[in-house]
């Protein structure tokens, strides 16, 4: 071929100008082979005395070429156009070493030219997007991302996006615009933006369209101004009058947030009724006058006329005639008469004065002594007992007598018991803490916790019972008087402090906490806001306490005041939640306090109630603390096996959820429970297995990943996500495991889990899970309740909250104790003392160091050099 085509090029046609070199009218250019279509390249040249095509270099057979010559109608000369096929088969021939290209090679008598090169590419596009769009909930004007990544393609598909199926054009709507990576931005979310988007990714080989994601633009509720006070209800004496607002600036829609609040507020009022006047009875007559006459009156005032009611109508003043002869003599002995019985009355006026004093002295000094000896009538029911020095070598164990004189329970043994070993409670003698005195001392012993049954039952009369879970798995109660205690749910980290003296003496309280599941109560999140403790409650509602209780409760956040705005809410008598307190501010109110710490915060209430903590990011570096754990069953029966791995919020009580429910399915734990940090991204979290060994294990799952949506995990209100790895062992005898989990945010950190275990072997429960019967009683009354002993924690209390010398008081302990944050808070409360030691029983219980509590004591109080020890109570 090559030598035929030297030979037609050593002789070039006649007619062609010996001038002229051949230029190119039509040159090839790069084309696309569509399934199994051959494609046609041309080219067209003058003068030309040849034309032939050479792809990749080498030369197109001549009757491979078709060719075809004409005449340049302007100039005369010739014109020489030629066209070849090329197939599939051609281009995959050489598929993988380079791209496929042909150029044209024109001669004339002058020389040659040479085209330029036209690539010839297989055009495909593949099924799959390599990232679809997802459905999304988002505010009103909020913005919104759609990502579309499109399947690979040859050309590169191009991108539109449909909503709803019809078309969306940027250049109509200026809130809508399509990004490089051909990504779809709503710039400000609108309600008309509700729709169905679909991603559709198309060349010339075919049309691909996504799955769509519906978005769904919703609007919290918001209150419409308040209306004017209605009149009130009656138009004489005491009603109501009332205001109303609308949930309706905006209304919500698309399941937006209702209003929290109250949508009726109600004052009393009272309207001052007319009152007629009315005469009261007629005096007696007077005495006869001078003139033979006499006379007797009358007030309008029974009632008087007031707040516009009508007087009396008649005469005040009545007189008549005497009708005697002897009128002057009569009226004369009258007068004498009256001057003797005023005298007579006045005088026994006096006798009975002098008798009503002496009647009240003699009572007074009588019922003293009567008062004191029965002052046990105050404490309504508590038995008095009074505390004595015990053996001389003991000093510090104090024995409580009892009263044997009544048949209620008493309290007797030591109020702080002797602990075995050398742990000593050193506390400085001198002005801190002065020696015991050695007057008498009187405390007072509840009632022995009520029997569960009992207790519910009593709870099930009340209207706050019917929401209150059931069962005594996540519930405490105990009966408290003022001696307080504490109520605690095992394997939770959830406990409630009733401190001493926040019971009222006299007074016996019933009191529960309970813990509640998020599908139980509906706690209505808005906007970014996100659940970050669990739910509980603690009650009675309606309980006067004196000082605050202490709740303490675990949560998942990693605060920050840049990162995150946090509240505490409470549930209202009528059913709504609101904000009672916003972290990081100084607190509007005196009934409410939190101390957040990085596993768990302590709630200072007066007011006991259904309280959860809820937190809103304020950037996309806001995170919530994950507990990754994984489970899969003690033994395989079966070749198939399942691995699940759960993500839950980092918090005491799901993880004994779970731990509870797997029990239930029998399943065992796969080592230590691991913590990855979620952040506020939009961006899912994705999980997949690797590293099995394929000639024992296959997996079933199709696809190269499981995923779990960024909302669901982000509410924190579904309590248990996890995702199942189904595996498939290739032989019975398989009875060994190894291999990799992966756990990752999109875009984000990730986090691996190498899995090496024997699946043939029934493996328990790891060690660091504690079993309820270890953890202790639910309920402690008392001083047994308390770490520091009742006697010395009143001393501190007294030494400390006057302002000491050179700062050693309240304000230096809460220094030493790293509590120098609250001051402001515990200044508030009459005793700062009393708040320093209750938060750290309530930090410290039952694990606590009394010895470094000592010693924070005693360094305040330093000056004083000499130093005594009470013994280390477990109280």
């Amino acid at each position: 071929t090559g030598a035929q085509q030297s030979a037609t090029v050593a002789n070039p046609a006649s007619g062609a100008s010996p001038d002229l070199l051949p230029h190119f009218q039509l040159e090839p250019e790069d084309v696309y082979i569509v399934k199994n279509k051959a494609v046609s390249l041309a080219c067209r040249a003058t003068p030309a005395t040849q034309i032939y095509f050479k792809c990749n270099g080498e030369w197109v057979h001549q009757a491979d070429h078709v060719t075809q010559h004409s005449t340049d109608r302007g100039t005369g000369m010739p014109v020489m156009e030629v066209r070849i096929e090329v197939t599939r088969q051609q281009v995959e021939k050489i598929f993988g070493l380079e791209e496929y290209w042909c150029q044209c090679v024109a001669w004339s008598s002058s020389g040659t030219t040479k085209s330029q090169k036209a690539f010839v590419r297989i055009a495909y596009l593949r099924k799959n997007f390599e990232q679809e769009p997802m459905a999304r909930e988002v505010s009103i004007e909020q913005g919104v991302v759609l990502p579309c990544r499109p399947p690979e393609g040859i050309p590169p598909a191009e991108v539109e996006w449909l909503r709803n199926e019809e078309l969306v054009d940027p250049a109509l709507d200026a809130n809508v615009y399509v990004t490089p990576e051909h990504s779809l931005v709503l710039r400000q979310a609108r309600l008309a933006d509700t729709a169905n988007y679909t991603c559709v990714a198309k060349n010339i080989v075919a049309r691909r369209r996504s799955a769509s994601a519906a978005i769904t633009v919703y609007v919290n509720g918001g209150w419409s101004t308040w209306t004017q006070w209605s009149g009130c209800s009656t138009s004489c004496g005491r009603g109501w009058q009332k205001r109303s607002r609308t949930c309706t600036n905006p209304t919500p829609l698309n399941g937006g947030a209702f209003c929290e609040g109250q949508n009726v507020q109600k004052t009393a009022c009272t309207t001052l009724c007319p009152v007629d006047g009315a005469w009261s009875e007629w005096s007696k007559w007077s005495v006869c006058g001078a003139e033979c006459t006499h006379w007797r009156s009358r007030e309008c005032s029974e009632p008087a006329p007031r707040n516009g009611g009508r007087d009396c109508h008649g005469p005040e003043l009545d007189t008549r005639n005497c009708t005697s002869e002897l009128c002057s003599h009569a009226a004369h002995g009258a007068e004498d008469v009256a001057l003797y019985v005023g005298l007579v009355a006045v005088a026994v006026c006096l006798v009975l004065l002098l008798l009503v004093g002496v009647l009240v002295y003699c009572r007074k000094k009588g019922g003293l002594d009567a008062d004191v000896a029965d002052s046990s009538i105050l404490t309504a029911g508590f038995q008095p007992v009074s505390i004595k020095p015990s053996k001389a070598d003991n000093p510090s164990l104090l024995t409580i007598q009892p009263d044997l004189s009544t048949t209620t329970m008493t309290y007797q043994g030591s109020l702080c018991p002797r602990q075995d070993g050398p742990a000593k409670l050193q506390l400085p003698n001198g002005h801190l803490l002065s020696p015991l005195g050695t007057g008498r001392h009187t405390l007072h012993h509840s009632s022995p916790a009520a029997e569960g049954a009992d207790f519910v039952a009593r709870l099930s009369t009340q209207s706050y019972f019917r929401s209150l879970p059931r069962g005594n798995t996540n519930m405490a109660y105990g009966t408290f008087n003022f001696l307080g205690g504490r109520l605690m749910i095992p394997n939770t980290g959830i406990s409630l402090l009733i401190p001493p003296d926040a019971i009222p003496r006299g007074k016996i309280y019933e009191v529960y906490l309970t813990l509640h599941k998020q599908e139980e109560v509906r706690l209505p999140l808005a906007g970014c806001q996100t659940l970050l403790s669990p739910i509980v409650s603690c009650g009675p509602p309606g309980v006067l306490l004196t000082r605050p209780a202490i709740l303490a409760m675990g949560h998942c956040v990693e605060a920050s005041a840049e990162n995150w705005s946090i509240r505490l809410k409470k549930q209202s008598c009528e059913g709504t939640w609101e904000d009672v307190l916003q972290l990081g501010t100084e607190p509007c109110t005196e009934l409410y306090y939190c101390q957040l710490e990085a596993q768990a915060c302590y709630i200072f209430t007066e007011q006991l109630g259904r309280f959860a903590l809820v937190g809103e990011s304020l950037s996309m570096a806001a995170s919530k603390r994950l507990k990754l754990v994984l489970f899969a069953p003690a033994a395989c029966p079966s070749l198939e096996y399942n691995i699940r791995v759960y993500c839950l919020s980092d918090t005491q009580d799901v993880l004994k959820e779970v731990i509870q429910l797997e029990k239930q399915l029998g399943g065992q734990l796969i080592g230590a429970p691991r913590v990855l940090h979620f952040k506020d991204s939009y961006h899912n979290l994705r999980l997949s297995i690797h590293d099995m060994p394929s000639s024992l294990w296959k997996s079933k799952l199709l696809a190269s990943y499981q995923e779990i949506p960024f909302y669901h995990i982000w509410s924190g209100l579904q309590p248990f996500l996890h995702c199942t790895f189904t595996l498939e062992r290739l032989s019975p005898s398989t009875c060994e495991l190894a291999c990799k989990i992966w756990v990752w945010q999109v875009e984000g950190d990730g986090q691996s889990f190498t899995i090496n275990f024997n699946i043939a072997k029934d493996t328990r429960f790891s060690d660091w899970l504690v079993p309820d019967s270890e953890v202790g009683a639910p309920a402690l009354v008392g001083p047994s309740a308390f770490k520091i002993p009742f006697l010395i924690r009143q001393k501190i209390i007294s030494s400390l909250d006057p302002p000491g010398t050179r700062g050693a008081d309240w304000r230096m302990l809460a220094q030493k104790l790293n509590l120098d944050s609250h001051l402001s808070f515990f200044a508030s409360k009459p005793s700062p003392t009393a708040m320093i030691l209750n938060l750290w029983e309530a930090r410290h219980f039952p694990n606590g160091n009394l010895s470094q509590l000592a010693t924070a004591v005693a360094e305040v109080g330093k000056q004083d050099g000499a130093l005594f020890a009470v013994s280390e109570a477990e109280c």
